[in-house]
C-alpha cells in the first residue's frame, strides 16, 4: 500500500504524513513496520490495542495521531466507518484539526446486521466524514441506502503494483497449469475448483490439466483430504504463501488463475486483488460471480456462477482449447490492470478527489 502513497507524493507540492500499525498480522502477512522520512513523505508507526484484523475491538495507542503539531488539511483514514479506529480518528480530528476534511474508506458490500454499539460508531463516523472512498459499486450503493449523501468515489484502497507485477515471459510447459492464490478458507470456494478439475480429469484435453494451490489457512487439511478423495493427488499440489516479490514469478508460471469465491451470510468478495495481480503478469483469469469479481474482471476474463463446478469446468475447457481466446484475455487483462487498477492510477484518482473536497 505504501507504493500508492509514493506515487501520490510525486504529484504534490506538499507533505504527506502516513501512519501505519507498527505490526500487521492477518494470518498470511506478519510484518513489523518502522518510521522513515522520505522527500515530502513522513512515515510514522503506532502500536495498536487489539488486532488490526478485528476492527470492532482495535484502536491506535495514541491520543492525537500527531495532529496537534501537523495540522493537516486532509485526514484520509483507510479504515472502515464502523471501526473503532475510524471513530478514534474522527474524534481526534474534531479536537485537533476541526477544519481538516475527513475521508474514510470502505470495502463493505453486504448489508449485514449491526449490533447497537457498531451501528452507533457507524452513525458517528459517517456524520463526520466529508467523503468515503468505496472499493466497489455495491459498497457505494450500501452507503446510499444507509442515508449517506456525501461523495462516494469508487477508488479501492489498494490495487496492483504494476512495477512488481508486470508482464512475464511464460515458461514452456506441456501441462495446462491452473492456479489459486490466497487464503485457504471456506468462503474462497476452493473445493469448487477442485471439483471442476475432477470433472475434467478424464476428458481428452489438448494439454493435461494440473492444479496449483498457493496459500495457507484453516481449510488446508480439509482441502488436502478432498483432493485425495477425488483421486487427484497426482495433479494437484499445495504450496505455502510467499512474499509479493516471489508470488509474481509464481503467478507467471500459471496458464490460468481462478478465484472461485462463495458468498456467505456475512461476506462476499470485495475486490479480489489476486485477479489484478494475475492479469498484470499476463495470466488469464476466471472468477465466480460473487460480489465485486465481475466488476473487477470486466471483459478481461471469464465468469461462472459461484459454487457450480460444472460451469467452472466448462470455462477452463474453453481456455485450454482456444489459444486465440487465451491470447485475447491476456491482452485485455494486462490493459485493465494497468489502466483501471494500478497503484499509479489509484494514486491519481485519490489526488483528484482530494482536490475536489478542498475546492
Amino acid at each position: 500500500m505504501h507504493r500508492k502513497v509514493q506515487w501520490m507524493v510525486q504529484s504534490l507540492d506538499t507533505t504527506i504524513r502516513v501512519v501505519y500499525p507498527s505490526r500487521w498480522n492477518d494470518g498470511l502477512v506478519n510484518v513489523a513496520q518502522t518510521g522513515v522520512n522520505e522527500a515530502r513523505l513522513e512515515r510514522r508507526v503506532l502500536s495498536m490495542i487489539g488486532l488490526p484484523t478485528d476492527p470492532h475491538r482495535a484502536f491506535y495507542r495514541t491520543a492525537t495521531f500527531g495532529m496537534s503539531g501537523f495540522r493537516p488539511h486532509i485526514i484520509h483514514a483507510e479504515e472502515e466507518p464502523d471501526s473503532l479506529a475510524a471513530l478514534q480518528i474522527a474524534l481526534c480530528r474534531r479536537i485537533f484539526a476541526p477544519k481538516a476534511k475527513l475521508l474514510l474508506h470502505t470495502w463493505q458490500n453486504l448489508d449485514r446486521p449491526l449490533s447497537r454499539p457498531v451501528a452507533w460508531v457507524l452513525e458517528q463516523t459517517l456524520a463526520a466524514a466529508d467523503g468515503v472512498f468505496c472499493a466497489n459499486r455495491e459498497a457505494a450503493d450500501l452507503l446510499v441506502r444507509r442515508g449517506y449523501s456525501r461523495p462516494t468515489p469508487l477508488v479501492p484502497a489498494i490495487g496492483v503494483d504494476t512495477d512488481l507485477f508486470s508482464l512475464h515471459q511464460k515458461p514452456k510447459n506441456d501441462r495446462f497449469v491452473v492456479g489459486y492464490v490466497g487464503r485457504l478458507v471456506a468462503e474462497k470456494g476452493i473445493d469448487t475448483l477442485i471439483d471442476a478439475v475432477a470433472c475434467l480429469a478424464e476428458d481428452a484435453l489438448p494439454r493435461p490439466l494440473y492444479l496449483r494451490i498457493i496459500g495457507a489457512g484453516l481449510e488446508e487439511a480439509l482441502l488436502r483430504r478432498h483432493v485425495e478423495e477425488a483421486d487427484l493427488t497426482g495433479i494437484v499440489e499445495f504450496l505455502p504463501p510467499v512474499p509479493p516479490s516471489q508470488i509474481a514469478q509464481q503467478m507467471a508460471e500459471l496458464d490460468a488463475l481462478v478465484l472461485p469465491s462463495r458468498t456467505t451470510p456475512v461476506w462476499k468478495e470485495q475486490l479480489g486483488r489476486v485477479l489484478l495481480e494475475a492479469m498484470a503478469v499476463g495470466v488469464p483469469v476466471i472468477g465466480s460471480d460473487s460480489g465485486a469479481i465481475p466488476e473487477v474482471i470486466g471483459d478481461a476474463g471469464l465468469i461462472f456462477p459461484e459454487g457450480e463446478a460444472g460451469a467452472l469446468a466448462e470455462q477452463l475447457k474453453r481456455l485450454i482449447s482456444d489459444p486465440i481466446l487465451t491470447a485475447d484475455l491476456t491482452r485485455r487483462g494486462v490493459e485493465r490492470a494497468e489502466q483501471a487498477y494500478s497503484q499509479r492510477v489509484l494514486a491519481a484518482r485519490t489526488l483528484d478527489f482530494y482536490r475536489q473536497v478542498l475546492r
